[in-house]
């Protein structure tokens, strides 16, 4: 078996259980088509690079669940007896877009009931803690939202909340407090909100050398690219400094070629878009930069906020409609 067949078949293990009942299973020849949109040199060293990435980055149900396991337990959230604490819980469902909320309370439904005999639809009292649970924070918007309207709202007068997801960037858990805390206040209300994650991906602009998104440091040579840049852009794109941490990367030189590869695809694909709206960056949807440059991967979804270039395009959607000029490596649910 050549090291490219082998890397196609590690990317496809890696990510076997994407939207798992919705599409099939991604094979190896899914992956080898996909990366075939590339030039022919990069092909190898490409699939190398993001096989070590998704390792590190990609979601599985089984590793959601684990995570989530652990929580029901754990005494530092549910103090030294958890079941009496989830018993009085009152578990949010207030996600206004989306059914990621709904998702993965049915899977921490399950790891109640395994250890509490507990279902979060009868838990809840006066006085206990609330739950919001969500899979992963990209820029924050949609947790600041919904819980902006909960407490303009239904909100107690004193209480406290525990956001709880899979993964957290650090520049959304800075903009959702401050977001949260004005909220708060505007209210009149005494709201604690605490934050719990497994992980916690860097991406402020104050610590862009040790960024863990995709950030490039340097820009190819490209007409499509310049033209891109020239457009106006309320936040115009800063390189990252090289010689910080690597994050979930193989080395410097690997992660610039994930960068620069994802980057001019995905100027390629903004570029077949008629009118595409601003946010609709290379790099994943953002008002920043190139892009988000999330490589975060769920077994639910692939966000918008990661690379175009992963997500975007549909195969069926016909000859000459736009999106069936690219073939997604991980094809994406829209909320609609």
């Amino acid at each position: 078996m050549t090291d490219g067949q082998k890397l196609l078949e590690s990317i496809a293990s890696t990510a076997a259980d994407y939207r798992a009942g919705d599409l099939a299973a991604p094979t190896p020849a899914h992956v080898d088509r996909w990366v075939k949109q590339f030039d022919a040199a990069v092909q190898l060293p490409l699939l190398r690079e993001l096989d070590h990435v998704l390792k590190r980055t990609y979601v599985s149900k089984q590793w959601a669940l684990k995570f989530l396991d652990g929580l029901v337990s754990n005494s530092k959230l549910a103090g030294a007896s958890p079941c009496d604490y989830w018993r009085k819980a009152n578990f949010l469902t207030i996600q206004q877009y989306g059914h990621s909320q709904a998702e993965l309370l049915a899977i921490f439904d399950s790891a109640l009931k395994a250890k509490c005999g507990l279902s979060t639809e009868n838990c809840g009292a006066a006085g206990g803690d609330f739950i919001y649970l969500d899979d992963v924070m990209f820029s924050g918007s949609r947790i600041a939202n919904d819980l902006e309207e909960w407490i303009r709202g239904d909100a107690p007068v004193h209480t406290t909340v525990n956001v709880i997801v899979i993964a957290i960037h650090t520049l959304a858990e800075y903009q959702v407090k401050k977001r949260l805390t004005a909220a708060s206040a505007a209210s009149g209300k005494k709201i604690a909100i605490n934050y719990w994650r497994a992980v916690s991906i860097e991406n402020r602009k104050s610590e862009k050398k040790d960024s863990e998104v995709l950030w490039p440091a340097e820009l190819p040579d490209d007409g499509d690219l310049d033209a891109y840049l020239a457009l106006p852009h309320k936040f115009p794109f800063v390189p990252r400094p090289q010689g910080g941490k690597l994050g979930p990367f193989t080395s410097e030189q690997g992660r610039q070629l994930l960068e620069r590869e994802l980057l001019l695809a995905g100027v390629k694909i903004r570029s077949v878009c008629e009118n595409p709206k601003d946010i609709m960056r290379p790099l994943g949807f953002s008002a920043f930069g190139l892009g988000f440059g999330s490589m975060i991967v769920t077994f639910r979804n692939c966000p918008n906020n990661c690379p175009l270039a992963l997500w975007w395009g549909n195969p069926e959607a016909g000859p000459h409609h736009p999106l069936s000029t690219w073939r997604p490596l991980f094809p994406r649910k829209t909320y609609s």
